[in-house]
Order: structure tokens, then sequence, then C-alpha cells
């Protein structure tokens, strides 16, 4: 079973590679590793694009996250990562109980290939429509065991001794 997932991208700010204001800025978006839609290249050039164009996704119910990725094409014709974004499912869908195809406007702070953080930003509208995925809520249960051993052997073992209690029966004494 799927969801209905349209996103409007919609704008970047402060789009730099190597301290140089981004030509051909195309955003691609990822929903799963081998389903990949792209915009057609901004036609303005410079650090803030504007594409304003949708695209259309059937999203799974077991997806967590979508990747945003802000690419520009380099004078040999080849498209450089000027940053990404992973998108949580959640929010594009909404809190619990959210009338079905609410758009959401939202901010994502880009992230280089490095994984740090640029000044880069992309915005984007989401809505989503179709069965909601069933939320469950579990409480973190603490872990069984007790340390054991030399502080850094515990690192590598995991630190924890797991056992399995048995019934220890004593000796009949007639």
């Amino acid at each position: 079973m799927k969801r209905a997932l349209e996103i409007t991208l919609i704008s970047g700010e402060n789009l730099r590679l190597n301290k140089k204001p981004v030509k051909n800025a195309v955003v691609a978006v990822r929903v799963e590793a081998s389903h990949e839609c792209s915009t057609k290249p901004a036609p303005d050039k410079g650090t803030n694009p504007q594409w304003n164009e949708k695209l259309a996704f059937d999203l799974p119910l077991h997806a967590g996250f979508i990747t945003l990725e802000v690419k520009c094409r380099s004078s040999s014709g080849s498209y450089k990562l000027v940053g990404g974004a992973t998108v949580p499912v959640s929010d594009l869908a909404g809190e619990p109980g959210t009338p079905e195809g609410l758009v959401h406007f939202l901010s994502y702070r880009l992230r280089d290939s490095n994984g740090v953080q640029t000044d880069g930003i992309i915005n984007i509208s989401a809505k989503m429509s179709g069965p909601a995925p069933a939320h469950k809520y579990e409480v973190p249960r603490p872990p069984i065991g007790v340390p054991v051993g030399h502080q850094r052997k515990m690192m590598v073992a995991g630190g924890l001794v797991i056992g399995v209690p048995v019934r220890y029966a004593q000796p009949c004494r007639c």
C-alpha cells in the first residue's frame, strides 16, 4: 500500500559551491534508493534560484525519509553536489490526526557531501494523501545484564553480560 506525495520545490537561498554562486541548479528528490526525480535547471543564476516545480511520488508506507539534493552543472557538463537534506516523512505528513491533503511549507538547511552544514537553504511545500501509517509508540527498555571487564574491552563487546535465570534445585536431604 502506498501514499501519494506531492512536493513543490519552491526556491533555494544562499546556494554556493566553493564560495561561488551556482549556475543551472537542479533539485533531485529520492524517495527510495531506486526512485529519483529532478527539477529542470533554475532559470535564474546566482545564490537564490527559484524552481516552483511540482513533483509527484508514490510513497511506500515503510518509507521513513526522503532525500533532497541540490546540484549544479559544472563547466565539464557533470553535476556537482551543492548540498543535501534528509527529510523525515513525519514532517511531510504532519501530526497524527492531521487532515489529509494539508499543505506543509518547510525549509531545510543543506549539508555538503561530508555532512557539514552549509549556509544554503531549500524551501519546499508538501502535500500527502492516502492511508496514514500506523503510529506505534515503543517504550525504551533498559538493557539487561551487568557491566563486566576492562573499560576498553567493554566498549568493543557492548559492555554487558547477559544471562538466563536458571532455577537451582537443592539436593534432597533425606
